[in-house]
């Protein structure tokens, strides 16, 4: 499907998506920040450790990365601080744009509707770029624009994302009709994997399993 077919699509047709970033953790920082990022057996063991435990994972967790998975990580992580904290201000990574860009970086493209007419205008990413971007997204116009899609690739395909204001601050998830959607899972299995993967997968599963120990 081209490219404006879908975002008609998106802009006529589209539901609430069950992402369930309400659901999501709120009262340990860290698990909240990093949740998004986790596979589900690390989530899983997480939530079994015992407050010691979790100290420990936590440090092993970085450990066992390369220097510069945890650079980009601070580095997206400081981004959504300044460009979402509108709609969490004590948690801005832990809104549904925080997510998406937490676990998959900075979009090849970024569409808006403005208005009730739905036009496009195409920011090919310009927000999402340096300080520049930051400060336009902090004082972004949120009551002008009403549907925002972010776009990108994987494998031969063009992955989106779409997000619709819900007054009086927030974005939340849609999901559409249209074939942007359909490889999303793929997409963010694709990120857990290779951009926050551990450096000795084996060696790391053993550390973890050690952890369940600590009392």
């Amino acid at each position: 499907m081209k490219k404006t077919g879908w975002l008609l699509l998106i802009a006529s047709v589209f539901v609430l998506a069950g992402c369930g970033v309400n659901a999501l953790p709120s009262k340990d920082p860290w698990y909240a920040q990093h949740y998004f990022i986790m596979q589900d057996f690390e989530r899983n063991l997480y939530r079994g450790l015992t407050d010691n435990g979790r100290l420990e994972f936590q440090k092993v967790y970085w450990a066992e990365r390369a220097p510069a998975a945890k650079a980009e990580f601070d580095k997206r992580v400081a981004y959504c601080v300044e460009a979402f904290r509108r709609e969490n201000a004590s948690q801005p990574w832990n809104t549904d744009r925080g997510r998406v860009y937490i676990l998959n970086g900075r979009p090849a493209s970024v569409e808006h509707a403005q208005n009730d007419n739905w036009a496009m205008q195409s920011g090919r990413g310009s927000a999402m770029t340096g300080a520049a971007g930051v400060d336009a997204r902090a004082g972004e116009d949120i009551q002008a624009n009403t549907l925002e899609v972010w776009s990108y690739p994987y494998a031969q395909y063009l992955v989106a994302y779409a997000f619709a204001f819900q007054a009086p601050n927030k974005w939340k998830a849609v999901t559409s009709t249209s074939g942007g959607a359909r490889f999303i899972g793929e997409l963010e299995t694709q990120s857990r994997t290779m951009t926050w993967a551990p450096k000795d997968p084996e060696g790391y599963a053993r550390k973890l399993e050690e952890l369940k120990t600590i009392l």
